[in-house]
């Protein structure tokens, strides 16, 4: 963050966000809590699902305190839970999102429609993730609680439509086209010529390159197979 940025940063209203949710069982009934603590005011939202997971209770969670702010603002998120955390802060989030939200070239992540909308968030809105331990006896996670396991045992609770019709996704990741971002540094990737290497019946005819820091990435739909010649021995 640059000197502007701090600027910025320091003349937005601060608030505070504590999340918390959970399921009983797991997957089951689950439910989400959130408190909001403004300079001003403190607002809570909670709410719950027919059958989801205590993963996707803490992403909505953070969504839906998010959600609450009508104003850009300096946030400060607490959560419980390891797995919310450590995605938006270790950089887990940001990387699924430059491979086009793509874990691996055969696997989506977990939880990915919840976890594009809680990056819109945080693209619009300066906020920094905070680990506090669970049933510690801090008042607002254990509100936080209160109000996820008060959601999930509510009647008529709606689908998770998330959950419950996922929907179906190629199997493996396309391959990466000119232009994307780079895995490492996000410079947008070049095209260049492949170049056949004697002794090996394949080659690629291009292959992508990053500008910046040089990672070449093997595209396999130009990859071409070569007759070899039949052996005299």
């Amino acid at each position: 963050m640059n000197a502007n940025e701090n600027s910025t940063s320091a003349a937005l209203p601060a608030v505070e966000i504590y999340t918390d949710g959970g399921c009983e069982p797991n997957p089951g009934p689950g439910g989400y809590g959130a408190v909001l603590i403004h300079p001003k005011k403190r607002a809570e939202v909670s709410g719950g699902f027919r059958k989801t997971t205590n993963n996707r209770m803490e992403v909505f969670a953070a969504i839906a305190g998010l959600e609450l702010l009508k104003q850009l603002c300096q946030v400060t998120l607490y959560s419980d839970s390891q797995y919310v955390v450590k995605a938006m802060m270790a950089g887990w989030v940001a990387a699924w999102k430059r491979k086009n939200w793509w874990r691996t070239k055969t696997e989506r992540p977990e939880n990915v429609d919840l976890w594009q909308r809680l990056d819109a968030l945080c693209q619009t809105h300066h906020v920094e993730f905070r680990w506090v331990k669970g049933h510690a006896g801090h008042p607002e996670n254990e509100r936080c609680d209160q109000l996820a396991m008060a959601a999930l045992r509510q009647p008529n609770l709606p689908a998770d439509e998330g959950y419950e019709n996922k929907p179906e996704t190629d199997g493996v990741r396309p391959d990466m086209q000119e232009g994307e971002p780079c895995g490492k540094c996000s410079t947008p990737v070049i095209k260049r010529s492949g170049k056949r290497k004697p002794g090996r019946d394949y080659f690629y005819e291009f292959h992508l390159i990053c500008p910046n820091c040089q990672t070449t990435y093997h595209v396999e739909s130009a990859k071409r197979f070569v007759e070899q010649p039949p052996s005299l021995f």
